[in-house]
Formats: structure tokens, sequence, C-alpha cells
């Protein structure tokens, strides 16, 4: 198994200050280990560690930056209260990124029991994601159709009294044409 990079061996609170001064994007490497030695003495990194973790770090902020710029599409086009939609599109992408970290895992003979069992919790909240919305969206259509057969039933209730049935007359169109039994 191979040894861990430096920069996964810093201190987290070392590693942080690393990722912001690389998200600032405006240093060298060089400047990269200027800075984290000066802040960071005690710190055993190295010139190549620091730019092999930058060329991950780089390549998942882009990844972001490419979820970031597809959501503000979506959003423009389908306009702020997409509810059900945005939901769906989050269930679909947390499945995408599981499936993604999975395959990748698959390819890497030596996947710890550690990575396994978070691999199989990212799949079970992803379909947990998906459940949600199914039964979100199935607890909303009840809703709306007790609400509707309410004011429907009232409706007919108005008209009938307006039109003299009687009580019989419109519970057989409340069972009948309402559904309502």
């Amino acid at each position: 198994m191979g040894r861990k990079s430096s920069v996964s061996r810093l201190d987290p609170e070392a590693r942080k200050y690393l990722e912001k001064l690389i998200r600032d994007d405006r240093h060298t490497l060089d400047e990269l280990l200027d800075a984290m030695r000066a802040k960071y003495p005690a710190a055993d990194i190295s010139r190549s560690g620091i730019h092999r973790y930058r060329v991950g770090f780089d390549e998942m902020l882009g990844r972001m930056r490419e979820i970031e710029t597809a959501s503000a599409a979506l959003v423009d086009e389908l306009g702020e209260g997409v509810g059900d939609k945005a939901g769906a599109l989050l269930a679909q992408a947390v499945t995408t990124l599981a499936t993604n970290a999975a395959l990748n895992a698959h390819g890497n003979d030596k996947v710890s029991i550690k990575e396994v069992g978070e691999l199989a919790r990212a799949a079970r909240a992803a379909m947990q994601a998906r459940t949600m919305s199914l039964k979100e969206r199935e607890a909303i259509e009840e809703h709306a159709r007790r609400r509707l057969l309410e004011e429907q039933q009232g409706n007919l209730e108005k008209i009938a009294k307006t039109q003299g049935m009687s009580q019989e007359q419109v519970d057989f169109w409340v069972k009948e044409f309402l559904g309502v039994r």
C-alpha cells in the first residue's frame, strides 16, 4: 500500500491553510511552499507534494465550478421555485457522484474496508434521497387531491342548495362523480 502524501499527513489546520492558498489561485508552487514553511515551519512538505495535491484539488474545484454553473443555468431556466425538480436533480447528482466514486475505487486494488463502508453509506444516502423525493411528491399529490375533492364537494353542495336537490341526490353525485365513499 502506498504511503500517504505529505499534504494529507499535515495537521488539519495547516492543510486548510494550504487549500485556502490554492483556492486563491494566485500563487506559484514556490510561493505556496514558502508560505507554508513560513507559517508552519515544522511541517514536512515538499514542492512536489504540493504540486500533486494541487492537481487533484484543482480537478475537484473544477468539477464543483461546473456543477455550480450548471445549477445556476438550471435555476435561470426553471426559476427559483423549482422545488421537486431541484430535489430530483440533487438526488441524481448524489447518485452520479456515488457511482463515480465506486467505479474509481473498483479499479484500485488497495481499497480499504473503511472506504468500502463509506461508499456503501454514500450509495444508501443516494437511494434515500431518491426515495424521499418520491415520497414527498406522493404526499404533495395526495394533499392536492384532498383539497380539490373538498373544494368540489363544497361547490356541489352550494349548487345543490340553489337547485333544490335532496340530500340523497347530493350523496349520489358525491359518491358517483367525485368518487368519495
